[in-house]
């Protein structure tokens, strides 16, 4: 039986969810199903049709009172095109789906899916993204947060499918092309005899950086020879936080030992030369897509050891795990690990192809 599926977002411009939106896009078609995909449009427009999926620009992301005019075209849309599953994957997005469907007659209703990235608030907006038919949790972390605070749903319906990488494109001892990395000692003789600690986060409050900061001053001071490289930019808005962090590094005394790289396309590159990554978020994150791409290439993490980055550490990198908000602890490992740090187990459950598999055997599951 060929499937049309709809997967509904409010962009395609950069971030987790629409990578997975593309990956799932990407395997829909491989399968040999008609794969739609519903937003306002972005960059990642290109991507997504060149690999044979269909996009249609609807604004159903669009925070005013205007998004109910899509309810009525999505509707049709799912009609006239006999779509057999639709697939929403955030807040918004699920609110025009679900009032798009209650449109439509019951023997015409696609099924229909959720995907529950992150920890919302809890209240009657969020609590949309339990009402699908199916109920997807990217972490067992995720499933216990859906669990705790909708205990009037039922659990059959929550399936827990976690994010994942591809091996071919993270492969373990992964090395750079020799021309990027004569590029690269080029413009940073810098780090030449350093040991390159790594922070790939976009400058907010939430990532972690300050915690960075005050680590690499604490280490530095017990005399190891760290530079540390903050990969990510400043969101339009957000350069007087940068202006802070650079403020504070000079009250730390380690203007010369920190690097703000910005926002960069060869994260994976940037990670492979670093002896080590960390991750310092302040608040448990859904999964940790980046923990599990720089564990991918045999790149040694230090995390604070919560969210669904706990789950991926335990299974590959336990020896990384810190307490939140411990910067001595972590000051104590990259001690330990400057002298050897453990090695990375290659055994990762957590794949690009098992994501894909296990998402088209849920939609599958519809017609079995």
């Amino acid at each position: 039986m060929r499937l049309t599926i709809v997967q509904a977002l409010p962009a395609l411009e950069s971030g987790g969810v629409e990578r997975g939106t593309l990956e799932i896009a990407a395997e829909i078609v491989r399968q040999g199903h008609r794969s739609i995909v519903v937003s306002q449009g972005g960059r990642l427009v290109k991507n997504l049709t060149s690999g044979g999926s269909e996009h249609i620009n609807l604004p159903v992301g669009k925070k005013s009172v205007s998004v109910l005019l899509c309810v009525k075209k999505l509707a049709r849309l799912l009609v006239e095109e006999n779509v057999s599953i639709l697939h929403a994957r955030s807040r918004l997005p699920a609110w025009i789906c679900f009032l798009a469907l209650k449109k439509i007659h019951p023997d015409l209703r696609p099924n229909f899916v959720t995907t529950v990235h992150g920890q919302y608030s809890v209240n009657r907006y969020s609590k949309i993204m339990v009402r699908g038919d199916r109920i997807i949790a990217i972490s067992n972390f995720i499933n216990n947060y859906i669990r705790d605070n909708y205990p009037d749903i039922d659990t059959n319906k929550i399936s827990i499918i976690p994010r994942g990488v591809s091996m071919t494109e993270f492969p373990p001892g992964y090395t750079p092309a020799a021309d990027w990395l004569a590029n690269w000692h080029s413009n940073h003789p810098f780090l030449n005899g350093k040991y390159i600690v790594t922070l790939p986060a976009r400058l907010t409050r939430l990532k972690g950086h300050e915690d960075f900061i005050n680590i690499l001053g604490s280490g530095i001071a017990a005399g190891l020879p760290l530079h540390g490289l903050i990969v990510g930019g400043a969101a339009p808005g957000k350069q007087h936080y940068l202006n802070q962090l650079r403020n504070r590094a000079v009250e730390k005394g380690i203007k010369n030992n920190i690097t703000f790289i910005g926002h960069r396309d060869d994260l994976r590159e940037i990670m492979a030369v670093s002896n080590v990554v960390l991750s310092l978020t302040q608040i448990p994150e859904a999964f940790g897509r980046t923990v599990l791409e720089a564990l991918s290439i045999g790149r040694p993490v230090i995390a604070y050891n919560h969210g669904g980055v706990s789950e991926i550490m335990r299974e590959l990198y336990p020896a990384g795990c810190v307490e939140p908000f411990d910067t001595a602890g972590v000051v104590n490992k990259l001690k330990e690990f400057s002298n050897h740090s453990p090695p990375v187990n290659n055994s990762n459950p957590f794949t690009l192809e098992s994501m894909t598999q296990q998402t088209m055997a849920l939609y599958h599951g519809f017609y079995n």
